[in-house]
C-alpha cells in the first residue's frame, strides 16, 4: 500500500472534491436507486452532495486525497447537512414513483442519529480507478483521529453492503438497517471513541 497524502480542501477544490464523489457513486446501489437514469444523476447527484455534505467546506472538515482521488465531507458536532436545501432538492428531481420513499428513507436516517454529541460522515468516495490503494482508510483515519483526540464517537450511513468491511476495520459497527419501500438497505453504523494516538499531518 502506497503513502497517500491528504489535504484540507478550501473553496478552490469543493469543484474537484464533489466530482470525485459523483463518479465515486455512479454505482453505489442507493445512490442510483434515488437516479438511475444515467442523464439524471450527473445531473441532479452534485446538486444532492452540496446539499447533504456541503457544509464540510465551510467548517474545514473536507478532505481530499492527491489527485482527487477520494473525498471525505465530515460534519463535526452541532452540524448537520442542509435540510431545507435537501428537500428541495429531492422534491424537484426524484420521480414522483419513489419520493414517498427516499423521505421516508431519510426520515429513518434522522432517527438513527446519536443523540449525544458525534461526528457524521454524509459522504465518502473514492473514484474507481484508484480503489484498492489506500485512499479510503487514509480518508476515514485522518477524522477519526480528531474524534479519539476529543473522545468523541463517529456516525455514518453505508449505502454499499461491500464497504462494511472498511468501515469495521476502522472501528466502526453496524447497529440497525434502513430501508422503505423499493429502496435498498442502508447501513448505520457507530464508531465508539479509541485511546487517541497522534493526529495525521494534513496540510
Amino acid at each position: 500500500m502506497q503513502a497517500v497524502t491528504i489535504k484540507t480542501a478550501n473553496s478552490c477544490d469543493e469543484p474537484n472534491a464533489i466530482a470525485t464523489i459523483v463518479m465515486a457513486f455512479s454505482s453505489d446501489p442507493a445512490a442510483r436507486w434515488v437516479y438511475p437514469d444515467p442523464l439524471q444523476y450527473l445531473a441532479h447527484f452534485p446538486c444532492f452532495v452540496r446539499a447533504f455534505g456541503g457544509k464540510a467546506f465551510g467548517n474545514g472538515t473536507a478532505h481530499v486525497a492527491e489527485e482527487y482521488a477520494g473525498a471525505a465531507l465530515w460534519l463535526p458536532p452541532e452540524v448537520q447537512p442542509d435540510e431545507e436545501e435537501l428537500a428541495g432538492v429531492l422534491d424537484r428531481t426524484v420521480a414522483s414513483a419513489i419520493r414517498s420513499d427516499v423521505f421516508a428513507v431519510f426520515d429513518q436516517m434522522g432517527r438513527c442519529h446519536p443523540r449525544e454529541p458525534h461526528w457524521y460522515l454524509p459522504l465518502i468516495g473514492v473514484e474507481n480507478r484508484f480503489q484498492g490503494r489506500g485512499y479510503g482508510s487514509a480518508l476515514l483515519s485522518r477524522a477519526l483521529a480528531e474524534c479519539d483526540r476529543d473522545r468523541l464517537p463517529a456516525y455514518l450511513e453505508s449505502s454499499n453492503p461491500r464497504n462494511i468491511p472498511l468501515y469495521e476495520r476502522h472501528g466502526f459497527q453496524v447497529v440497525g438497517t434502513i430501508q422503505a419501500g423499493s429502496s435498498p438497505a442502508l447501513y448505520p453504523m457507530l464508531r465508539k471513541p479509541r485511546p487517541a494516538g497522534p493526529v495525521p499531518a494534513v496540510s
